[in-house]
């Protein structure tokens, strides 16, 4: 009896406490701050996605062929700055520091969204979304570096986890407001709430691992091509390849895809973004607690890995489908995909602390740009293969490169983060923490 007495309402209470205590002592000022910053970011990044179709036809498009082919031509030059935008950002982090980059990130991409609403053609809606995708590159890393950084390695999963869920809501919020104003409105709201975000981060405090414990070599992009660090750098850029393939494909073109799969109905890429966006809340969260629970940031990916693969075969392949069974799978697909915050703590930790934001900044944003490929090789493939067959024929490549790549990288989660990457010895901190 008295050993039954530890599971009765008094210790579930206590433990539930302690879980409480756990919780508040992670949410500094950084975390909120950080959180509400990607939360920006994100609700930037899904504006197109929403108002895609609708700014096309007022800049005098109509062909639903031509919609798809200029729309495809103006997301991929979003992506391609963001790619360029990952690496500058980075090195920029990791020489000048993670508040830095928050600052001048944020400005960049607020002033391109302001831009927006005075495109004219294609041409200059493509030129304003690489300005944006440039600008948007910076905020993920710096504020995953930066949490990372501050918290004690037992509750940074808990930080970073946190900042994504908060950051998710972003994508959520602009899918349900988007839909509702004019796409011009959608694009000013963007601006002024990365702009009134601006003046938050001013009671943020740099960290101090990149202020006292940096080292004098910082912010060298070769010393990734160095010592077989290359390899974990691609790795952590493949795990997270099939995010993007569904943020970009599943997602941003479900009415052409669901069209092809002969949905009876009509599916909108503004529903499925905001079902698929509510999924990917609900999976961030759930990963980082799983991640928590697992003691593994490698466990926790491989899951939601292979149950996002089932999903995506279910969605291909079983006919019938109606646009609310689509929207369902569209949350489904979103919920086992969720593992975002995860994988950029995992990439963030893989590397030293003079490297770190050029890693952690660009790779999220090589991810995001994966979506180019994906979506180029989809847009090739759909006509000889189909819509259904093509679009399972990337996600099958792209699982298996995230599976292959994740069995190749080392866990992360109980790794200390006070170290250097050396010049000399290249593999030697990392290796001697990858235990």
């Amino acid at each position: 009896m008295k050993k039954g007495a530890g599971a009765g309402p008094e210790a579930v209470g206590s433990r539930a406490m302690n879980r409480l205590r756990e919780l508040r002592s992670v949410l500094t000022l950084t975390v909120l701050v950080a959180g509400l910053g990607y939360f920006v970011d994100l609700f930037d990044i899904t504006l197109f996605g929403v108002v895609r179709v609708a700014s096309l036809k007022d800049l005098g498009l109509t062909d639903p062929s031509d919609i798809f082919q200029k729309g495809l031509f103006i997301y991929n030059a979003q992506m391609a700055g963001m790619m360029v935008g990952g690496l500058v950002w980075g090195l920029l982090g990791d020489k000048r520091g993670r508040l830095s980059v928050m600052f001048g990130s944020i400005l960049l991409y607020s002033a391109a969204n302001l831009l927006n609403p005075f495109v004219w053609d294609v041409n200059s809606y493509a030129a304003c979304r690489f300005l944006g995708g440039l600008g948007l590159a910076g905020e993920l890393g710096a504020a995953i570096t930066l949490v990372a950084e501050s918290l004690p390695k037992e509750k940074r999963g808990l930080g970073t986890t946190v900042v994504a869920t908060l950051g998710m809501l972003g994508v959520v919020v602009a899918a349900l407001v988007a839909q509702h104003l004019h796409w011009k409105t959608a694009y000013v709201t963007g601006g002024v709430l990365g702009l009134t975000l601006l003046f938050a981060r001013f009671k943020v405090s740099e960290s101090v691992l990149f202020t006292q414990k940096a080292g004098p070599v910082k912010g060298n992009a070769l010393l990734l091509l160095q010592g077989g660090r290359f390899p974990r750098y691609l790795g952590c850029i493949l795990v997270g390849v099939p995010i993007y393939f569904t943020t970009g494909i599943l997602f941003v073109f479900a009415p052409e895809l669901t069209a092809g799969l002969h949905v009876q109905g009509t599916v909108t890429a503004g529903n499925a973004i905001l079902f698929g966006s509510v999924g990917l809340t609900l999976g961030d969260l759930l990963s980082g607690v799983l991640s928590q629970w697992l003691q593994s940031r490698k466990r926790a990916v491989g899951f939601s890995l292979c149950a996002w693969f089932a999903l995506v075969l279910v969605y291909g392949l079983v006919p019938g489908l109606t646009p609310t069974l689509v929207y369902a799978l569209t949350f489904l697909i979103g919920l086992s995909v969720g593992y975002w915050a995860v994988l950029i703590t995992m990439a963030a930790e893989q590397f030293g602390t003079n490297i770190r934001a050029t890693v952690a900044t660009s790779v999220p944003n090589f991810v995001r740009g994966s979506a180019v490929l994906a979506a180029t090789a989809f847009g090739q493939l759909k006509g000889p293969l189909g819509v259904a067959h093509a679009a399972l024929a990337v996600g099958a490549v792209c699982f298996l490169l995230a599976l292959v790549a994740l069995s190749r990288l080392a866990e992360t989660f109980h790794r200390d983060l006070d170290y250097v990457e050396s010049t000399s010895s290249a593999n030697a901190n990392a290796d001697a923490r990858a235990g």
